[in-house]
């Protein structure tokens, strides 16, 4: 007998490149359930309201949200957790009976990787790169979970750092660097970076499939600001080795690839989608094979 599927999803724009449908279908196929996960291109925020009253009306059982919407989605929903609330960013919807509900897991999911290095961390200054959704939620990991000094936000545009931490209660834990002040050397920015023991990238930079980022790395190796003792952390999941993560490497830091962030998120959401955990090292296993094996 043919069972029906359940619909998941994930939202976000030219994100074709995603493993994250692998991860999710693996997981429903090792654990015999009735879902099946793709990928909705949206091509601009005017258009999220359409997709998820789409969404309501088709009974999609929900997605994951990715760049640029983690924000955009957050006025279109019914409802948001505790953790999406404080950070006003969402990459999880569920939809229960029409309502949609958003969800953070990528908070749970970025610290998990970093909690052997607690110790390490703790009354230290750290750093993160990019004024996203995912920026936030590693901000929150932080403030949650690892208690650094300070936190440095690295941005490109000051406006767009300042106003992604307009509703964030916890703002004054923050410092706002310039991206080009590194890149020049101005402020004393260099000696920030160089002070901090955890280095995260939030932004898309050094992604395959994205023709602009793929071969740049966020931070410049001829700058020589990495070091040994440092933890550097590489949200960008695809390629595993990014230029960042090579640079770290070669650098003598620590490193931490995206991998780890996608898929302890991903098997939150999982849960809340099905209400089944998700077999991790099963899955992790068939996706570095999948990864080893890509073009």
């Amino acid at each position: 007998m043919n069972v029906s599927k359940h619909i998941l999803g994930l939202i976000g724009r030219n994100v074709g490149y995603s493993w994250s449908p692998f991860i999710h279908n693996t997981a429903c196929s090792l654990l015999g359930l009735p879902f099946v996960y793709t990928v909705f291109n949206v091509s601009g925020p005017e258009l999220l309201a359409d997709a998820l009253r789409g969404a309501r009306a088709l009974g999609i059982s929900g997605f994951n949200v990715t760049i640029p919407y983690k924000k955009d989605v957050v006025p279109l929903l019914d409802g948001l957790s505790e953790e999406a609330s404080a950070i006003q960013a969402v990459n999880t919807i569920v939809n229960r009976e029409g309502r949609l509900l958003g969800y953070n897991t990528d908070i749970e999911g970025f610290a998990a990787p970093l909690l052997p290095y607690r110790q390490h961390m703790e009354g230290k200054p750290v750093s993160i790169f990019g004024s996203g959704g995912a920026s936030l939620a590693a901000i929150e990991a932080f403030r949650l979970y690892f208690r650094p000094s300070v936190i440095y936000l690295f941005v490109r545009n000051l406006f767009k750092g300042l106003f992604m931490l307009e509703q964030y209660a916890h703002k004054d834990r923050i410092s706002i660097c310039l991206l080009e002040d590194l890149y020049t050397g101005k402020n004393r920015t260099q000696e920030i970076f160089r002070s901090c023991s955890v280095v995260v990238n939030a932004t898309p930079i050094g992604t395959r499939g994205r023709t602009e980022d793929a071969t740049n790395c966020i931070i410049p190796p001829e700058l020589n600001l990495l070091h040994r003792g440092q933890i550097v952390y590489d949200m960008v999941y695809n390629p595993l080795r990014t230029p960042l993560i090579s640079a770290a490497s070669e650098a003598g830091a620590e490193t931490v690839t995206g991998i780890e962030m996608l898929i302890g998120q991903a098997a939150r959401a999982f849960w809340l989608w099905t209400g089944k955990q998700m077999p991790v090292d099963e899955v992790r296993n068939e996706l570095l094979r999948q990864i080893e094996t890509a073009p």
